[in-house]
């Protein structure tokens, strides 16, 4: 007996891959986000190094302060860029969370299939057994009641 084919196993494979390409992405959204995260701590340790140095012009120390000012504007932005990326990584993970599930129930879908399948065959051959053994029982007696006659 042939087993009928899934009839959806065309979506589950691309549900599959559709899997597979949103687990890429959320890896690349996770070292993104560790990236930016690493680079704000960087820029932080650097602006908790800076020290204005002893014994500057006027004109020296507005220029240490001018670049200690750029370097929080930069540990501001740095911040609110790993924040964003935390965040758009939470958003890739929530997709892949979405096609992951959408592929188990489709396998779930594949495997009741498979089970049915089976359970049909082994009906099928129970059936056909019955019939060989009901079929020598039948002749067995139509052969002893010719005997009788």
């Amino acid at each position: 007996m042939s087993r009928a084919p899934f009839r959806l196993q065309s979506v589950l494979e691309l549900r599959r891959a559709q899997e597979r390409t949103a687990a890429l992405a959320a890896a690349e959204a996770e070292r993104a986000a560790a990236r930016h995260e690493q680079h704000a701590a960087d820029v932080a340790r650097s602006l908790g190094a800076a020290a204005v140095p002893q014994g500057l012009t006027g004109a020296g120390f507005v220029a240490t302060m001018v670049g200690m000012a750029a370097l929080a504007a930069d540990e501001v932005d740095a911040r609110a860029t790993a924040r964003a990326t935390a965040e758009q990584a939470a958003a890739v993970r929530a997709t892949w969370t979405a096609a992951a599930q959408a592929t188990k129930a489709l396998e779930r879908l594949a495997e009741r299939h498979r089970l049915a399948a089976v359970r049909a065959e082994l009906a099928a051959q129970e059936r056909a057994a019955d019939d060989v053994v009901t079929g020598r029982y039948r002749s067995r007696s139509s052969e002893e009641d010719a005997w009788r006659d």
